[in-house]
């Protein structure tokens, strides 16, 4: 325990330290890679010497097309891993992520509407369409679920209620519009990094600055808030006030995320899980859920662009194959117990 002042104390894990300190290592090695490989490989030294300035050929490469994607990727997984470890905390369940409370369903039904509409014509104005939507939709799932305060099992029906009614929504626009129409949404459907960079990157990164005061309070409720309600009342915690601050932080996160990428499936849902099983921690950590969901999609994004050169697949397609398996691994470890 550190008490750098009288007032305040901070509880610090030592392997969630250790744990941080090895995905931050991981995370530097998938990012330089991911700037050295694809089409053309670029070796470490020139990939510096590009970055520095330096008058090289790999100026567009390097500059333009990989580092900017890296860094995006990076943000996004991070956006994604604290919003699933806030969403799951706020309802005690594993199974539970951003998408499940309708942020992702939002976001594809707002951006839909908008298009069929004719109400948002400019392609950068899209993220924005997508983050309101994903807001609203998360804060009629809230609305819906509340009954004398929030129950968790309540919560997470609403949402797949929600989203199934809102998944309706884009496969009947789909359905109707016209081939060049329904190609752009589809491709935004499945999430993907291709084409985006400091344009998205630069608001996500502001978000998530203006997140950390957000995170601090939220590391220090969420230990209560694992407890039952009535111990976490007992130690002086408001629960529902807890909960709704825990839900619209990671709501927020998510929808960012979602408006510079796309609805990027099974990030959110993993990368908590792994970060508790690395830690092993009672709790959710929210610093390794950031660096593990920055580590799996940025790996996740090189795989998905290298795979099958020239051709490059959604990286949202890629995770989504890769976190079925490991969606049907919770489910058997849940009816086990």
């Amino acid at each position: 325990m550190l008490r750098p002042h009288p007032r305040f104390s901070l509880v610090l894990h030592k392997r969630s330290i250790l744990v941080a300190l090895a995905l931050l290592a991981l995370l530097a090695a998938a990012m330089v890679t991911s700037a050295c490989v694809g089409q053309t490989y670029i070796s470490p030294p020139d990939v510096w010497r590009t970055l520095r300035g330096a008058h090289t050929p790999y100026g567009l490469v390097v500059n333009e097309l990989r580092v900017p994607r890296i860094v995006l990727g990076a943000l996004v997984g991070a956006s994604l891993g604290v919003a699933g470890a806030l969403v799951q905390t706020v309802t005690r369940n594993p199974l539970a992520s951003p998408d499940v409370i309708g942020v992702g369903h939002g976001a594809a039904a707002a951006t839909v509407l908008a298009l069929a509409t004719g109400a948002v014509a400019a392609p950068g104005a899209m993220p924005v369409v997508a983050v309101a939507g994903g807001l609203t939709a998360a804060a009629l799932v809230y609305v819906l679920a509340w009954r004398h305060g929030m129950q968790p099992s309540r919560f997470v029906l609403t949402g797949v209620g929600i989203g199934v009614a809102l998944s309706a929504v884009v496969q009947l626009y789909l359905t109707d519009s016209e081939l060049d129409a329904a190609e752009q949404v589809k491709l935004w459907l499945t999430g993907s990094l291709n084409g985006r960079g400091w344009e998205q990157a630069g608001p996500l990164a502001v978000v998530l600055a203006l997140a950390v005061p957000g995170l601090v309070w939220a590391g220090r409720a969420a230990r209560p808030l694992g407890l039952d309600p009535d111990t976490a009342a007992a130690l002086g915690l408001r629960v529902d006030r807890a909960r709704l601050g825990l839900t619209a932080l990671g709501v927020v996160l998510a929808a960012a995320a979602t408006g510079a990428a796309g609805p990027i499936g099974f990030v959110a849902l993993t990368a908590p899980q792994l970060a508790r099983r690395l830690t092993r921690t009672p709790q959710l950590p929210l610093v390794c859920s950031a660096l593990t969901g920055a580590v799996v999609l940025v790996a996740a994004d090189l795989v998905a662009r290298t795979l099958v050169p020239p051709l490059e697949i959604p990286v949202g397609a890629l995770t989504s194959l890769v976190g079925g398996p490991y969606l049907l691994y919770l489910l058997g470890r849940r009816r086990e117990r």
